[in-house]
């Protein structure tokens, strides 16, 4: 009799945390653990802005799955639809053509997309900073547009390279505009023939506050910190249109320039629309046990999940974090565990250990347990958060030795250019247009 098969989809914090905890929990004969996921490395999300801006190599932040995972199954691919009914999932490979495969259990950790909002021009011309692909292909753009500029014969070319232009106020936002505007100002020393006073970056954000995760006066903090450094803020701001060489705003403004990085906020991957069950703001609802009502053996963490959040109260869903990712995945694993053992599940609980944004340049703003930090106190408390939070000593050791080299020697500046000729697009990058009718992976 063939085992039951747990199929978990995102191998990702969710993930793979609740694959190392099944190895751990279940004997190798009470059930079949399988893993589908596009890559074959659990990457560390937080860190990058380390990346695009050259403090971290892109191998740093990604985590083989082969090293963390020893019983699991591996099986790349995407996965673009979800049966209930008949208890299967449609995956796409790059190795042949859609295949089902079958579940007793199906684990939804497919985690989240970047959320473009219908504005024209972004998804077409934006750069985005979800994957390691996009922070790649940013720090290559980022240094090709200086290249560009300095050889530039028009003055109006010249400004478009060198003004950049980060939307979305978050920490995803705010540390890409800290992190890449150190690269620049370093860099541009290098070009004789630019002036680093024709430098540009403006960060962009709708909401009234910077970093509104982390409190007013944090981020009061970081406006400060950034303003000194020459980022100009545009807060209730938002963009009404982007092409190739400008973005329009919602003030009025026309900002000429060659590189826009979006970074305006997630959406729950479109595989959940495939469930047909409950959505809570694009994400799929779940009992405080994780579990999908209406869809048996379904259960659903990380981003693409509504999970109530016990430790706030009554009508509060957890936030799309790595920390909640991660303490979800150990959970429903117990609960995966429980159900394949006849017993009952428990409830989620985790209270929010805070936030940190590590704006570079030893200078961070933090809220551990509630105790706000910045600067230099807060910067050592940010990088001890990361180099904790990161799964394995291999990736905590290649870390901390990139940023110590980083600090010693600086950097090359280097466009490596191995994602030259891709298509730059936010949809290409993240395979969302795997969901509109495509049959095959991109090669």
């Amino acid at each position: 009799m063939p085992l039951p098969r747990v199929l978990v989809v995102g191998g990702g914090f969710a993930g793979v945390e609740c694959l190392r905890r099944l190895e751990k929990i279940l004997r190798p004969g009470e059930a079949e653990l399988v893993l589908v996921s596009p890559d074959d490395y659990q990457l560390y999300l937080p860190l990058l802005p380390h990346v695009a801006s050259g403090l971290l190599t892109p191998q740093s932040v990604a985590v083989s799955l082969r090293r963390r995972l020893r019983r699991s199954r591996y099986i790349p691919g995407i996965a673009v639809g979800v049966d209930p009914g008949q208890r299967r999932v449609s995956v796409l490979t790059a190795e042949g053509p859609q295949r089902d495969l079958h579940y007793d259990i199906l684990l939804l950790a497919a985690g989240s997309t970047t959320r473009l909002l219908g504005i024209p021009g972004v998804s077409e011309y934006a750069l985005g900073m979800k994957t390691l692909a996009q922070a790649a292909y940013l720090r290559d753009h980022v240094i090709g547009q200086l290249d560009a500029a300095a050889i530039a014969t028009d003055p109006q070319e010249r400004a478009e390279r060198l003004r950049f232009v980060v939307v979305g106020g978050g920490y995803a936002g705010t540390e890409t505009a800290a992190a890449l505007h150190l690269l620049t100002q370093a860099a541009v020393n290098r070009f004789p023939r630019l002036d680093p006073s024709q430098l540009s970056w403006h960060l962009v954000d709708i909401a009234p506050r910077l970093l509104p995760e982390i409190g007013e006066h944090l981020g009061d903090k970081a406006i400060h910190a950034l303003g000194k450094r020459g980022i100009e803020i545009s807060l209730e701001t938002s963009v009404t249109r982007l092409t190739p060489r400008s973005v329009e705003l919602t003030d009025g403004r026309t900002l000429p320039t060659r590189t826009l990085v979006w970074t305006a906020g997630v959406a729950a991957s479109p595989l959940v629309k495939t469930v047909e069950a409950d959505l809570v703001g694009g994400r799929l609802a779940t009992t405080p046990q994780m579990d999908v009502p209406g869809a048996p053996g379904v259960f659903a963490v990380g981003d693409a999940a509504a999970v109530p959040d016990l430790a706030r109260g009554e009508g509060f869903i957890t936030p799309p974090t790595a920390q909640h990712s991660q303490r979800q995945g150990k959970a429903v694993a117990r609960n995966i565990a429980a159900t394949l053992r006849g017993r009952p599940m428990k409830p989620y609980y985790h209270r929010d250990l805070g936030l940190v944004v590590d704006l570079g340049d030893a200078y961070a703003v933090s809220r551990p347990l509630g105790i706000e930090l910045s600067g230099l106190p807060a910067q050592a408390v940010a990088r001890g958060y990361h180099l904790f939070a990161l799964p394995t000593l291999t990736a905590r050791a290649r870390v901390a030795a990139n940023w110590a080299l980083n600090a010693i020697t600086g950097d090359d500046f280097v466009s490596t250019g191995f994602q030259r000729g891709r298509p730059a697009t936010l949809p290409h990058f993240e395979h969302t247009e795997l969901y509109q009718g495509e049959t095959s992976l991109p090669a």
